[in-house]
C-alpha cells in the first residue's frame, strides 16, 4: 500500500514540474530572448521607469495601449511568451517587445495612467538602468 502512494506522490510532483517546463518548451527561443533581455514585457518597462508598483489592471490597459500601438505599426501582433505574472505566479501568455520598439513609448503617452512617464528623464533613467 505505502509503494501505491509514493507512486502517487511521485505522479504529483512530476505533474508540477511538468507544466513549468512545458510553459517553456511553448515559448522556446521566445523565453530565451526575454530572459536574456533582448525581448522585455510591458512589465518590465514600467518597472524600470519606476511605475511597478502600479495596480495590475492599470498595466493590463497600458499594455492593451502598446499591442494597439504595434499592430497599428507593423500590421500584426507582437510575438508572445509564457510567463509568470509578478505577483500571483499564474502562468500568462503576454506579448513581448523590443526594448527600443516605439509602440512601448507611444502606449506610455496614450494611456492617462502612464502619460506622466512620457518624458525624456524617464526614457534616459530606463536605458541607463537597461545598460
Amino acid at each position: 500500500m505505502n509503494a501505491i502512494r509514493h507512486i502517487a506522490r511521485t505522479h504529483q510532483a512530476a505533474r508540477a514540474t511538468n507544466r513549468a517546463l512545458a510553459y517553456r518548451t511553448l515559448s522556446g527561443l521566445v523565453a530565451a530572448a526575454v530572459e536574456a533581455g533582448r525581448l522585455i514585457r510591458t512589465g518590465d518597462l514600467l518597472e524600470r521607469l519606476g511605475a511597478g508598483d502600479l495596480r495590475d489592471g492599470y498595466q493590463s490597459w497600458y499594455g492593451k495601449h502598446v499591442k494597439a500601438a504595434y499592430i497599428a505599426a507593423n500590421g500584426q501582433p507582437p510575438v508572445k511568451v509564457w510567463a509568470r505574472h509578478r505577483r500571483t505566479g499564474r502562468w500568462n501568455h503576454v506579448a513581448a517587445y523590443s526594448p527600443f520598439d516605439l509602440s512601448l513609448y507611444i502606449g506610455l503617452a496614450t494611456y492617462k495612467r502612464t502619460a506622466f512617464l512620457a518624458q525624456p528623464a524617464f526614457y534616459q533613467a530606463a536605458f541607463t538602468e537597461a545598460a
